[in-house]
């Protein structure tokens, strides 16, 4: 196994949100308050990006054409060679929205998140867990979330996984593929009451092909593989000199790397000079080769872009 870091300081802010595009044989990313989001080439090693008007937090392709993206409190449909950016719709509490990710349907699910605070245990738990249809209607799916982060579903698309990032758990959904309801929640990854320094706080995550979840371990330092049936923690890959791994997603062509975001901002703010000076690869990408596993293809959203109007 290797680690190594692809793009230095990749995210001037926080690097979150990553996705493997198969179509193109890149990754999408966000550098989150900077306001942009990235294509990064590993062919050419070229990394362009796009600016946004708000917070982005997260970016999909679309079937049809473009990209999904959560852009401050909206979800928008965003073209990347003519610049143009549509809203769709609007968290109802006006929260801004954080990770997102598509379901096996290719319906976009994505979770608010209320003002980041240093103190993340007392954060209100007021976000919550939006649905985004075929049709572009969106509907609140779960409430009362403190931090909305990582989502995945298992191969055989009856569960649901979502991260709550406040209380540190994984909880799983039984999942209904035809309607997209989700219900039965329980937890099925539990970080509460360890310590921070090893499990961190759970953020981004994935799924690989043997339905084992992959998760950022936030202030840990590391992205940690778990067994959803019993909690267990299975492996644990260390990224050098980077306190606040945020996210990572399976790509390659052979869909066998671990691509990694990091962040160089704190909760509220930008870390200090001292933390960025002992840690100066923070925001930096990395990939992890060598692992064994590999991933599955990451879904894209299905619906259809003619309520746009492009």
């Amino acid at each position: 196994m290797a680690v190594e870091c692809v793009v230095k300081n990749a995210a001037k802010s926080c690097g979150e949100g990553p996705h493997w595009d198969d179509a193109t044989n890149a990754l999408l990313y966000v550098d989150a308050v900077e306001k942009s989001i990235h294509r990064y080439q590993p062919g050419t090693k070229t990394d362009e990006g796009f600016y946004t008007e708000d917070i982005v937090t997260f970016v999909v392709p679309a079937r049809r054409g473009g990209f999904i993206a959560a852009v401050g409190c909206c979800l928008v449909h965003l073209d990347w060679d003519t610049k143009k950016v549509i809203k769709l719709q609007e968290s109802d509490q006006k929260l801004q929205f954080n990770d997102g990710k598509c379901d096996p349907q290719g319906r976009v699910w994505a979770g608010t998140v209320g003002p980041i605070a240093s103190d993340l245990e007392n954060m209100p738990r007021i976000g919550s867990l939006y649905r985004l249809d075929l049709d572009g209607s969106l509907h609140a799916m779960a409430r009362d979330i403190g931090i909305s982060n990582g989502l995945a579903w298992s191969s055989d698309e009856k569960f649901m996984f979502h991260i709550d990032s406040i209380p540190r758990k994984v909880y799983r959904y039984d999942f209904d593929t035809s309607t997209g309801n989700i219900s039965n929640q329980r937890v099925a990854v539990d970080m509460e009451g360890k310590s921070v320094e090893d499990y961190g706080y759970p953020d981004g995550m994935t799924m690989d092909a043997e339905d084992k979840l992959w998760v950022a371990c936030l202030f840990a330092g590391k992205v940690a593989r778990y067994d959803p049936e019993t909690g267990q923690r299975l492996q644990c890959i260390d990224i050098p000199s980077v306190p606040r791994v945020t996210s990572c997603c399976f790509g390659g062509k052979g869909l066998d790397e671990l691509y990694v975001t990091t962040s160089a901002y704190g909760t509220d703010k930008a870390i200090s000079s001292e933390e960025l000076e002992k840690y100066p690869l923070s925001g930096s990408l990395f990939r992890v080769t060598g692992l064994g596993v590999k991933g599955r293809n990451a879904h894209i959203y299905e619906g259809k872009v003619d309520y746009l109007k492009m």
